[in-house]
């Protein structure tokens, strides 16, 4: 295949594996029987799509981006809010910010990037937040990244355990050595220096990943996308019916802070975003509804 032809290829599986985990999520939303919020309406996602016109206007950071996406936003009964977003966009990074990318000096700051991007804030403080991604970027170069973690509010010794197993197993598929490497980048990049504290419990990590050719590296990056749906739904069902207490709820909104300040001060993500022109809601659909600080 040419450069193109894998572009579209990876394209169109981030494309559908943003409509399979929208039809999961919103079957969970179905699926609720217990809980403080069982009587409300099972939530549906708000497909927003967006675009940015062709040109060679830089925008405020020196970057030119072209291309668009689909913001797909759910706020229901489990999930209190929810995004899977969807982009597919290219152009030219500003000279500053080619320094940062492998490859883009090389081709006068030259881009492609398509993935996915997923974070859920959930309505029980006993249901663990989720962020995933997977993602390919082009330069004068081309390598996937993403991963996935978990941050739960209250740690369950089977939730963390089922995490990693399925991780490990999609990881031990193409190398052994890809869970210990991927889950020790996740703890060292998913930590707050100024609290010292992680995010979370975890999970993989992997950028820049070109290592044994682009078939199989696609298909680890497939796999990771697919375990991720096989795993977190199940997590979500084990405890999403239970009732909460309002001290329980409390400590949710000021764990989120930390979601907040990580995404904010440390995300490469949103620098990435932000620095290329990128649609601002759907950088920051990250965030979580409602927050508090102590």
């Amino acid at each position: 295949m040419t450069l193109d032809e894998k572009k579209e290829k990876a394209a169109a599986w981030f494309r559908d594996l943003q409509a399979r985990i929208c039809g999961a999520f919103e079957t969970l939303e179905d699926q609720l029987a217990g809980g403080p919020k069982a009587d409300l309406p099972a939530g549906r996602f708000e497909k927003s799509p967006w675009e940015r016109p062709q040109g060679d206007t830089p925008n405020t950071s020196g970057s030119v981006l072209q291309g668009g996406g689909t913001m797909c936003v759910m706020r229901g009964r489990v999930f209190e809010k929810v995004g899977v977003n969807f982009s597919k966009v290219y152009g030219t990074f500003s000279e500053e910010f080619a320094k940062k990318i492998p490859g883009a000096s090389e081709n006068g700051g030259a881009f492609w990037a398509c993935g996915i991007s997923l974070v859920a804030h959930m309505q029980s403080p006993l249901v663990p937040a989720v962020h995933m991604n997977t993602r390919m970027i082009a330069t004068s170069k081309a390598w996937f990244g993403g991963g996935a973690d978990l941050t739960p509010m209250f740690e369950r010794a089977e939730d963390t355990s089922d995490f990693h197993a399925a991780f490990k197993g999609a990881c031990d598929k193409h190398d052994p050595d890809y869970y210990p490497e991927f889950k020790d980048w996740c703890d060292r990049y998913f930590y707050l220096p100024h609290r010292g504290e992680p995010r979370g419990i975890g999970g993989i990590f992997y950028d820049y990943l070109d290592r044994k050719g682009w078939d199989d590296d696609f298909a680890f990056t497939r796999d990771v996308g697919e375990v991720f749906l096989s795993v977190y739904p199940q997590i979500v069902g084990r405890a999403m019916n239970a009732d909460w207490t309002d001290e329980e709820r409390e400590y949710q909104l000021v764990r989120r802070g930390r979601y907040v300040e990580f995404n904010l001060l440390y995300d490469r993500g949103t620098e990435f975003g932000l620095k290329t022109g990128g649609n601002a809601e759907a950088i920051l659909m990250s965030m979580p509804p409602v927050v508090k600080w102590p």
